[in-house]
């Protein structure tokens, strides 16, 4: 079994890849990167980032794994980490991008279950004018705070955070059965995802997680239907198939390297495993990616890539 990478994977847009440092924000002008680039950013993926971009005017198109979406302003896209994801910006767009630590938004995210649902997928958010000012606001004073150092910025940070998500949640699609657990379930979901990230390629059993977590396979169970409104199998199947699809595209790896490449022995397997999840056999995703699909339009709805 061995790990590949298709895509690069940076810090920030065109930086080395490094470690994220705990509690870790950074706010930039989407014209910062997008202008030098020529308003297109390339297929990439930040392993532990993730970003809430807000674009003010303007518009373009979003590419999330498989899926691809138009948008135009004000709109709110929302990128997980670890998805591939790429723009084309209509030119002189203009908007912000702000970037957070995973590790910092689960911090987040266990004041309230239901924020742990926003970053499950990828989406691009219709806006009104008035939402858009006020997340406008919302990310200059946040970079404001971050640019200078003063009392309570740590917590000033965190306050503007906190209404970007609960903004973005509420115009965000509906988490179905999502977010009714309590802090120590959000905190055991949060745990076996990073888990998940770094094992999923062994295709262990839930109950090795749950034993590496230090709950009973019951409890594990309850805490993912309650936060994340799935099973630990589904999640861990989940996380297979977004790798074997992003395979599929970004390589010109086999089928039979690309079942290698997401742990399973068998090829013949795999691809069955593939088709009853996806609805059709990798080699025909693979040739229908290559006709390319039209656009789907922008909606409050997303790219749906897990």
């Amino acid at each position: 079994m061995r790990e590949r990478s298709p895509v690069p994977a940076f810090y920030l847009y065109g930086e080395p890849q490094r470690g994220v440092t705990e509690g870790f924000v950074h706010v930039e002008s989407l014209d910062d990167r997008s202008r030098p680039s020529e308003w297109t950013i390339r297929p990439h993926l930040h392993r532990d980032l993730h970003h809430v971009i807000l674009i003010a005017e303007g518009g373009g198109s979003m590419t999330a794994e498989a899926e691809t979406v138009v948008f135009d302003a004000p709109a709110l896209l929302l990128v997980p980490a670890g998805i591939v994801h790429g723009f084309t910006w209509h030119r002189e767009s203009r908007g912000w991008v702000c970037t957070i630590a995973d590790s910092y938004f689960a911090q987040l995210a266990t004041r309230d279950a239901a924020l742990e649902a926003l970053f499950r997928t990828p989406q691009a958010l219709s806006l009104a004018m008035p939402e858009r000012d006020a997340v406008a606001a919302l990310l200059a004073e946040v970079q404001q705070e971050l640019n200078w150092s003063a009392p309570g910025q740590r917590a000033a940070v965190e306050a503007a955070l906190l209404a970007i998500l609960v903004r973005s949640l509420r115009h965000a699609r509906p988490a179905h059965a999502e977010g009714t657990g309590n802090r120590r379930e959000a905190e055991i979901v949060a745990q076996l995802r990073a888990r998940i990230e770094e094992r999923f390629r062994f295709r262990e059993p839930v109950g090795v997680h749950a034993r590496a977590l230090g709950v009973s396979v019951t409890a594990f169970r309850l805490a993912c239907a309650r936060v994340a409104g799935s099973s630990p199998a589904a999640m861990l199947d989940a996380r297979a198939l977004l790798e074997a699809r992003r395979l599929l595209l970004y390589s010109n790896l086999s089928v039979g390297e690309i079942a290698d490449a997401v742990g399973f022995e068998d090829p013949a397997y795999f691809s069955r495993f593939f088709a009853r999840h996806v609805g059709m056999s990798p080699r025909a995703f693979r040739e229908r990616a290559a006709t390319k699909a039209q656009p789907a339009s922008c909606a409050s709805s997303s790219p749906s890539t897990r």
